[in-house]
């Protein structure tokens, strides 16, 4: 239970530490781009991939599911910015809880792509999920202003973008890719994207910005790490882990979110967080 309380945290206090550093005037693409270089340190010297005599080009020449090397290398930066921007204009509350739900793009994807037989009971599991991301999405009058559509839209491509991520995770996985393997080059590849977009924008590096991007990168790694130790000290029950990290998240997240950052959410967003949590709930227990 250590390792899955663990994994809760850090994935909290990475839209926590995002938050923070925005407000501070951190540059947070520049942080995004050093976290990828402790993501991929770490996970060379700790996870230890396997790369069976080849190099790393060697790697995406011949293996057939190199494309998804290129799709996560060009995804993970590209959602990690939308998650800072989310956080910015929709909060720490609703943009943890849109990334959760984003666990049902990969079950939709189950049962059209990877021939999962449909229930009733996932079905009503999903409805109830859709319904919460409506409510999530939600925002009075009085939060309509010049920030909401960029809330709906940033909300919704976190929604998205977590998802697909997943998909392709889950897709590496059928191929039979080592995990660690596949983490370490698409870390790799994710680097390069966000320094090459840095390059092309000539940003002006600045201290804060680089040491943010250390710690975002400890925590994003270890997030990851604590995960799959979670999994291997309950390989007997990974229902357990699905749902107490996608749970840990969202209460964790709606805890600090409303009494630490004071963020306003109404009752209909209330009510959206009650039914995520209901709808994973069912997911995973009600079959």
């Amino acid at each position: 239970m250590l390792e899955l309380s663990l994994a809760v945290l850090c994935s909290v206090f990475v839209g926590v530490l995002i938050k923070i550093a925005r407000s501070k005037g951190v540059v947070i693409a520049q942080s995004i781009a050093m976290n990828y270089v402790v993501a991929t340190a770490l996970c060379y010297f700790l996870l230890k991939p396997d790369f069976k005599g080849q190099s790393i080009v060697e790697i995406v020449q011949t293996n057939p599911s190199a494309y998804l090397f290129f799709a996560l290398g060009i995804l993970l930066p590209t959602v990690f910015l939308i998650q800072a921007k989310s956080l910015e204009f929709a909060g720490i509350i609703r943009t943890d809880a849109a990334q959760r739900l984003s666990l049902f793009l990969p079950i939709l994807a189950a049962f059209t792509l990877f021939g999962e037989a449909v229930t009733s009971n996932k079905l009503i599991a999903l409805l109830l999920a859709f319904s919460a991301l409506g409510c999530l999405l939600w925002k009075s009058h009085e939060g309509m202003n010049k920030g909401g559509k960029t809330a709906i839209v940033s909300l919704a491509l976190v929604w998205i973008g977590f998802g697909v991520i997943d998909i392709l995770f889950k897709q590496m996985a059928k191929s039979g890719s080592a995990f660690p393997l596949t983490l370490l080059i698409s870390f790799i590849g994710a680097g390069c994207v966000m320094f090459i977009y840095l390059l092309l924008k000539r940003t002006q590096w600045n201290i804060p910005s680089v040491l943010t991007g250390l710690l975002l990168g400890v925590l994003n790694f270890g997030n990851i790490l604590f995960y799959i130790k979670a999994h291997q000290a309950m390989k007997d029950d990974p229902t357990l882990v699905f749902t107490g990290m996608n749970l840990g998240v969202i209460c964790l997240g709606t805890l600090i979110g409303a009494f630490f950052f004071k963020e306003k959410i109404n009752k209909i967003n209330y009510l959206g967080v009650l039914v995520a949590v209901i709808a994973i709930v069912c997911l995973f227990y009600w079959r």
